[in-house]
C-alpha cells in the first residue's frame, strides 16, 4: 500500500498563533503557576511554562487578557497530552500540548472569537521578577 506524500495538516481544528499569559493549576494542588499560550485551537492549547508536569495531568487554566481587550479572561479544564522542552532567549522550560476537557459555552464562544481575529491581541512575554518568581508581562502596542 502506497502512502501519500501530501504533508497537509491532519488536525480537525486548525491552530492559530496566540501569545497570551495564563495561570495553571494542577487539579488537587494548591499552587498556581504562570505560563504562556503559543497557539490555540477549538480543542486545545500549546503552552509553555517553567513548571515540569507529567503527561496525563489534569489542569485548571485561566487565559488572561490585557485590560483593554473586550473579553474577560476565559477558563477551562484541560489534560496534558504531550510535553517537550521549550527554549526562550537564555533559559529553558517546558512546552505542553493541552486538550480541553471542559469549557463553558460562554468561554468557548470567547475562544472562537479570538481564533477568528487573533491580530487584535497584544504581544505578551514571560520574565523573571523579584525573588526569581516568573512574571507575565503584556506589552502594549
Amino acid at each position: 500500500m502506497e502512502r501519500s506524500s501530501n504533508n497537509k495538516e491532519k488536525r480537525r481544528h486548525p491552530r492559530v498563533l496566540i501569545r497570551l499569559p495564563l495561570h495553571l493549576q494542577i487539579n488537587g494542588n494548591e499552587g498556581i503557576y504562570p505560563g504562556m499560550t503559543i497557539d490555540a485551537s477549538e480543542s486545545g492549547l500549546l503552552i509553555q511554562t517553567l513548571n515540569e508536569m507529567p503527561v496525563g495531568a489534569r489542569l485548571d487554566i485561566e487565559v488572561l487578557f490585557p485590560k483593554e481587550f473586550e473579553f474577560a479572561n476565559f477558563k477551562a479544564a484541560a489534560e496534558i497530552i504531550w510535553r517537550g522542552i521549550g527554549y526562550w532567549e537564555d533559559w529553558e522550560g517546558y512546552q505542553y500540548g493541552l486538550r480541553f476537557n471542559q469549557i463553558s459555552k460562554g468561554d468557548y464562544l470567547k475562544l472562537g472569537r479570538i481564533l477568528s481575529n487573533p491580530s487584535c491581541l497584544k504581544e505578551a512575554y514571560l520574565i523573571e521578577g523579584p525573588e526569581y518568581h516568573p512574571t507575565l508581562i503584556v506589552k502594549a502596542e
